[in-house]
Parts: structure tokens; C-alpha cells; sequence
């Protein structure tokens, strides 16, 4: 699988945005996709899972602002952002996971993730 992000860029505090993730090669439908984002000095972290039976799971610091969707006839998956925070300043990589079963929580962890989009920048201005 091929992973493609996009959408990112420089928004106002307060604004919103939404990075896609395109696929290529195999369909999504197959895999859990996963967004993950690094801030600047720091480790990458778990944004959220879309599951490939449909349903959502997001970090604690993201919930309620950042909201994940998928549309498999075009073999994307999206990340709409809402009232961005300068903190959300950060690369953006989409994921996907062929795994069935996950311990505990390890899809927050990047190693249950077979394939990785390039990363898209985000930059919060205040």
C-alpha cells in the first residue's frame, strides 16, 4: 500500500483543516488506518484509529476536535481538524495496519502500522 497525505499547511489559530490520505495498491477497506503526528522537538504520538468495521478511537487530546472519516470507493481517509491550537503545530502520517488482533492498546503504537504516508506539515500561527 501506498500512502499519500495531503492538506496540510499554515492556518490561523481557531481555523480548521482537513489532511487527506490517499491510497494506492491495495484497498483501505482492508486495513485500520491510523493518524499520527509529531510536533516539533518531540516523538511521534497516536491522533486516532479508523477501523475498517467503520468505527473511531482518538487520543484524549484530540477528542472532540479531531474527527477521522473514510471513504472507501475513493480509497481515502480523511482528518478533519477543528479550532486548531498552535500545540497542533506538527507533521501529520496516516497509517495502515493489516493486523486482526492488537494487544492491549497497541495500535496507538507505531509498530502495529505496516505502511506510512510521507507526512504532512501543519503550522498553527497565534
Amino acid at each position: 500500500v501506498q500512502l499519500q497525505a495531503s492538506g496540510g499547511g499554515l492556518v490561523q489559530a481557531g481555523g480548521c483543516l482537513r489532511l487527506s490520505c490517499a491510497a494506492s495498491g491495495r484497498t483501505i477497506s482492508d486495513y485500520n488506518m491510523g493518524w499520527f503526528r509529531q510536533a516539533p522537538g518531540k516523538e511521534r504520538e497516536f491522533v486516532g484509529i479508523s477501523w475498517k468495521g467503520g468505527s473511531t478511537y482518538y487520543a484524549d487530546s484530540v477528542k472532540g476536535q479531531f474527527t477521522i472519516s473514510r471513504d472507501n470507493a475513493k480509497n481515502t481517509i480523511y482528518l478533519q481538524i477543528n479550532s486548531l491550537k498552535s500545540e497542533d503545530t506538527a507533521v501529520y502520517y496516516c497509517a495502515a495496519s493489516g493486523r486482526l488482533f492488537y494487544s492491549g492498546r497497541s495500535y496507538q503504537t507505531e509498530g502495529v502500522y505496516d505502511y506510512w504516508g510521507q507526512g504532512t506539515l501543519v503550522t498553527v500561527s497565534s
